[in-house]
């Protein structure tokens, strides 16, 4: 399950690419993506060091990683960039499209490009203003360019990876003080176009696997708090987008008439120098109250997480 990369060549649509999900970007692979960190585009968002100061100047600390699923929009910082890109606007030709295509297509001119870098770009989760987005590397205001340009749909999801760093400044998204993220990926895709891209077991109907894919996406998604910043909820979003084997093990215990009763994440023995953590999904038969559990093991120590172990039978100690 790998998302396509924005930034990588799509199949054009009017004006438009299109953003499609994990799974379908690299066989299904579950290896973390091979493109490194990008330069210091955003140095008061921990830069490429991946580190902040500390309150008082006390010397500087790891900037925390962020793993989201969540919404990008934009926002006009001041009016006068509201009326910047109202006059550029004016010039473009923007028939027939909804606001955000207009957005996107008046963004995507070269001579228009300035203004991106004017925007601010939020990120909301579970329809809450969570983040403000600032790339690492300005290229990267490309990919902020490729999302807004897509058709808006209900069921949009984009993945944000990148280092959170302080509180935004109130100049520089009209007042909206949230934490910054300085991103080095963005994946766009639709969670239809993600369930499309699983993999269904031979022996599993088409229905019940679907069915029991969108099941665990929702489960994983709307898990309470998850703003991909702790290690826990940055492992079960890098499962969510990159590991379709887990999708397959609930559509197994749904057909055997089992239920998906828990989702834990605990630290995992092999923890060292690095930090590895066991995520457990635990089924329950609904008619002899027997619970089987089933663990995978992801490595959270780094900005990309990255499977260690792949999903097997847990037995508790």
């Amino acid at each position: 399950m790998v998302p396509q990369q924005a930034g990588e060549p799509l199949p054009a649509s009017p004006g438009h690419a299109h953003l499609t999900p994990p799974m379908e970007q690299r066989g299904m692979t579950a290896e973390p993506p091979s493109r490194p960190p990008a330069g210091h585009g955003c140095t008061s968002c921990g830069g490429g060091e991946a580190a902040y100061e500390r309150p008082g100047g006390r010397g500087r600390i790891p900037a925390p990683y962020v793993y989201a699923l969540g919404r990008i929009e934009a926002r006009f910082p001041s009016l006068a960039i509201e009326k910047e890109f109202a006059q550029a606007t004016g010039r473009a030709e923007t028939a027939n499209l909804t606001d955000r295509q207009a957005l996107g297509a008046v963004l995507s001119e070269p001579h228009n490009r300035y203004l991106s870098r004017q925007l601010c770009y939020v990120l909301t989760i579970q329809g809450l203003e969570t983040y403000v987005l600032q790339p690492r590397d300005p290229a990267d205001f490309d990919l902020l360019v490729e999302v807004l340009g897509s058709p808006p749909k209900p069921s949009d999801l984009h993945v944000v990876i990148g280092v959170r760093g302080p509180v935004a400044p109130q100049e520089l998204c009209n007042g909206l003080m949230l934490p910054m993220v300085a991103f080095d990926q963005i994946y766009a895709f639709t969670t239809d176009s993600l369930l499309r891209a699983l993999p269904k077991p031979d022996h599993i109907e088409e229905q019940p696997f679907r069915s029991a894919s969108e099941e665990m996406l929702d489960r994983l998604t709307q898990l309470t708090d998850n703003a991909g910043a702790t290690d826990e909820h940055r492992a079960l979003n890098y499962l969510a987008v990159r590991y379709p084997a887990i999708y397959a093990k609930s559509a197994e215990a749904f057909a055997t008439g089992s239920s998906l009763t828990a989702i834990e994440t605990r630290p995992s023995r092999l923890s060292g120098a690095r930090r590895i953590l066991d995520v457990l999904f635990s089924y329950t038969n609904r008619q002899t109250d027997v619970t089987e559990k089933f663990f995978v093991r992801v490595d959270v120590t780094e900005e990309f997480p990255f499977l260690v172990t792949k999903l097997s039978p847990y037995y508790d100690r």
